[in-house]
Order: structure tokens, then sequence, then C-alpha cells
């Protein structure tokens, strides 16, 4: 998550973090037991349901479980379905048997009205993740949450205590491994009926149903832990007896945690990174992601018009920021879809590799656009309003678009405003924006996750970027012809291709995160796609 939309990161300072550390023991983790670990933003909620961010659903991996989970080959494996399953009914239909042995933390058994309850949460109109629409394809998902017929009509349902049935309305070749994301986790009915809407509020507010369960998080604190789950089916593959997880923005205080065996795995960006780009405890991971300026493209917006929007694209030196700025082994993006993520089964080349533009940085092209821009909106001159969240590398790329794009486009100033993620989140959500940067981590193995995401009426469509020609394409991939890869393929380069000639938003860099990791540290699950999986963990003596 994925963000999964917004980014958003907690205010921690360095004195009050360093302050923590000295006061840790590093015994506590002498007998190879706990794993210390840190998130760059707070949690607003444990209900994926009504919130969806990258520090949730990396918490909620690591103490939860859905129907299959990710092997270290990143594919789907059973988890609390008993086994992969084949669609029938022409691809439209799943029925899955869930392990009988599963529980909840209080003891509960996992039963396939659980998947139901949160299935039919999540797609609700009421839903304010933003997630909803990830149910698309499954049986009136779409009327669902549009309010158009009511929960009990969504395609899911219990046949038995131990059996799920899902129904689509069209073939979708990436179900299997949408079953690893959080957003399709159940949620215990009992947890939901006893703590009502404070359900995820706080860590005593839920239930879990993977190897750990989470302590100590009260709704707002920057630290908290996971302790083992004791009704987890799977005890014996499950080393750690805890894990503690701490807020860390500053990559500076990030590896001096590390440094001072506070930190087990650390992650650093900016100048710290690159000044440890030879460290032994280095390791980079190339994630499905990238990073890219969300561009207003509301009909009352300035960047509403394309050659405005193609002028930012060309601009920007993307070979400089991620040299540069970032110098932690990230890449210049070029498309929305990140490299590595799929290969095109018709062409068996990289998706994103095969759909680079010609053309992604020319300065005079740039200006001569912006200029042609400007006449069209009878303007000498603009304001544009870029909003990022107050992480130190983010101020950096903010630092870098302000001067690239105030220096080369004559009657352009770029206005900052690096801000804790709430002020953010409601200026974007109210359009009160004109760039914002944000990241999409692809949640599944296939394009469609992302370019799902920039269709007319998709939540996390901030920009509220508008093509009929790009709608098109991706509602085609999404009919009973996504059977035909000839077909389905071509939609997916034919919706790439319309948004980057409508230069709908900026790409910046594809996610490579620089991780500091103890040399000891076995076990751990890296994968490019979705969340690391810590469960398996453990310390090599």
């Amino acid at each position: 998550m994925k963000v999964k939309g917004l980014l958003t990161v907690a205010t921690v300072t360095l004195t009050a973090l360093l302050a923590t550390a000295c006061g840790k023991k590093s015994s506590d983790k002498a007998d190879g037991q706990t794993l210390h670990l840190m998130q760059t933003s707070e949690i607003q909620s444990l209900d994926h349901s009504n919130e969806a961010n990258i520090s949730q659903w990396n918490v909620l991996e690591n103490s939860m479980e859905g129907l299959y989970r990710a092997d270290k080959e990143n594919n789907p494996v059973p988890a609390l379905a008993t086994k992969l399953v084949k669609p029938t009914n022409n691809g439209k239909r799943y029925t899955f048997t869930l392990r009988d042995n599963a529980k909840w933390s209080n003891g509960d058994s996992v039963t396939a009205q659980d998947f139901v309850a949160s299935w039919r949460r999540s797609a609700s109109p009421t839903s304010k993740s933003g997630y909803a629409y990830i149910f698309t394809g499954v049986k009136n998902a779409t009327k669902v949450t549009a309010g158009k017929l009511p929960v009990k009509d969504l395609g899911v349902k219990a046949l038995n205590k131990h059996t799920l049935q899902v129904d689509l309305e069209y073939p979708m070749p990436y179900f299997t491994r949408m079953m690893v994301m959080p957003a399709f986790f159940p949620q215990s009915q009992t947890a939901l009926k006893k703590f009502g809407n404070e359900y995820g509020t706080a860590s005593n507010k839920m239930y879990y149903n993977g190897p750990f369960k989470v302590n100590g998080w009260t709704g707002s604190n920057l630290s908290w832990s996971l302790d083992k789950n004791r009704y987890y089916y799977n005890k014996k593959d499950i080393h750690l007896q805890k894990m503690t997880m701490q807020v860390v923005k500053d990559a500076n205080t990030a590896q001096q945690l590390f440094q001072q065996g506070n930190l087990d795995d650390a992650t650093i960006t900016g100048t710290t990174a690159q000044g440890m780009q030879n460290d032994k405890n280095l390791m980079h991971l190339k994630r499905a992601g990238v990073y890219h300026l969300q561009l207003n493209s509301r009909r009352d917006a300035v960047l509403s018009n394309v050659k405005l929007r193609q002028a930012l694209n060309l601009v920007l030196d993307k070979e400089h920021l991620t040299k540069k700025v970032l110098a932690d082994g990230s890449t210049p993006a070029y498309t929305f879809v990140a490299p590595n993520l799929a290969q095109d089964s018709t062409t068996k080349r990289d998706f994103a590799t095969e759909m680079k533009p010609s053309e992604t940085f020319n300065v005079d092209k740039a200006k001569r656009l912006w200029q042609e821009g400007l006449k069209e909106e009878g303007k000498k001159r603009v304001d544009l309003k870029y909003y990022t969240d107050d992480q130190t590398i983010n101020k950096n790329i903010a630092q870098f678009v302000q001067s690239q794009v105030e220096t080369n486009l004559k009657g352009a100033s770029v206005e900052v405003h690096s801000v804790p993620k709430k002020n953010a989140q409601d200026n974007v959500a109210k359009g009160n924006f004109d760039m914002y940067l944000s990241l999409w981590l692809a949640d599944y193995a296939d394009p469609m996750s992302d370019l799902d995401i920039m269709q007319t009426n998709n939540t996390q469509n901030y920009g509220k970027y508008h093509s009929q020609v790009y709608d098109n394409y991706v509602t085609a991939a999404k009919s009973k012809s996504a059977v035909n890869p000839k077909d389905y393929w071509k939609n997916m380069r034919g919706a790439q291709r319309q948004l980057t000639k409508d230069a709908a938003t900026t790409p910046l860099y594809n996610m490579t995160e620089s991780h500091l990791v103890k040399k000891n540290l076995k076990g751990v699950l890296w994968h490019p796609v979705g969340e690391v999986d810590y469960t398996r963990a453990y310390f090599d003596k």
C-alpha cells in the first residue's frame, strides 16, 4: 500500500527519540527473541475498513492474516485457506475452504462470516479507507459502494462456518494475487459488536488472527509492540516472541538508533543514505512503487491545462533528483507503473520498460509548452501550491521541484507547504492544491493495481484526472476479455500510453528503500509488492 493514497508522518524530535533509545537496554533481545523495527509515519487506525496507509498495513501484515500470504518468491500460498483455489463458473466463482484451527486472539474460531463482515464494511458507502474501489469486480461491489444496493448483495457469502464463496462480475486474472492484501483480511464479528465505533481505534479495541497481536498503541502514541499470539495455528514457524515498533521520520536518527543497537532494521534516505552506500549492513529493497506528483486536474484548477502538465513532466531532471538529492539507489520514474511489477505476457517484456516514453527530459520544449499553456489560460504567471509531508527527504524533494520549475518556467512560482498529515489531507481532499507528493505502492503484481486508481471516479484519484479514452481502456480490461491475454495487455498498454500523453501525473522516482539490517537477522520476506513480512524472522546466533 501499499500510500495508499496520502503519505503520513509523525512529528518526532531527534532529542526525544534518542532519549528513548538511551533508556532502552539491548539485553532485551540478547536471546534473539525480540525484533526492533521502525515506521516512518504514525498509525491513524487499525481498522482497515476506515483507514489505509503504509504504516497501518505494515502492522497488519504482521498481526493479521487473510486467505493467502505471499511466499519468498512473492507468490500466493495458503494461509487461512487450505489451498490455492481454481475458479469455476467460467472464472467467476471462487470457493474457499478455511482451516478449522485458525483462531482470533480472544480464542474464537476464524469463520467465513468474519470475511463477509469485513468485506461488507470495506465496500460499503460509509467506508472511509479510500479502498472500497479495490472490491470492483466482486459481484455488485460498484453498486454497493455507490449506495445503490445494500451491502448484503455484495458477492461474498458464508456457505457454512468454514466455506467462503466469492462471485465475480467478470474473470479477474489477478484476483488470487489480490487475496494477500490487508484490504481483504477478515474482521472478528465478536470484536465488531463489542467495540462498535471504537473498533481499531486502539490496539485493545480489536482482535488479531496472525502470529502476533498489537499491544500498547493508544490511538496516538508513537511506539507500540507486537507480542506473540498464543492462539495462532502455526506457532512452530514463529521464532520471535515480540516485535517493537517506533515512529522515526528522520534518517539520521534512524541511523543512530541502528548503531546504538536499538533498531535491527532502519530505513534511511537522503544524505544519510548517500553516506552509507558502502556500509556492510546496507541493503537495497527495490519496491514496485512510484513516487509521483499528483496534479490537480479539476476544471477550475490551472493544471487542468494539459500543456502546463506536460511542461512540468519535461522540466524536471529526474536523473539529478535520484543521483544527487536522493542518492539512495532510487532510479528515475517515467511511467506510473513501476518497473519489475509485471511482465507483459504477450511481448515477454517488463511492462514499465516497454512503456517508457521516448521523451523524458527536455527543458526547451517544456518552456515552449509552458508559455503556450499560459496563453491558453490567459495568464502571464501562476502560483502553484505544492503539498508534502514533513519528512526531511520530502522537504528536499520539494526544494528540488521548486528550484527546477521556478528557474526554467517563466511566470511560475511554487509555494511549498510542508505540513502534518491532517492539514495536507484536508487541502488535497478539497482540491486546494496544485501538486502533491505521493507514493503509490502496488498492492498486487499486475499493472491494474496502479492503473485502476487513475480512473475518473476512483477515490484515490485526488487530482480528479478525467479521460474517457483512459477509462475505456481500463474498463475493457475489466470485462470478459480479461481472460484473453492479447486483449488484456493491449488495454493495459493503451491506458499507460494515455496517462503519459495527458501528463496526468508526474512520475519522479521508483521506490528503492535503503535498509540498515543486522547481519544475523534472517527469515524476513522482503516483498517488492505489498508489505515486508517479519513474522518468520529470527536471529542467527
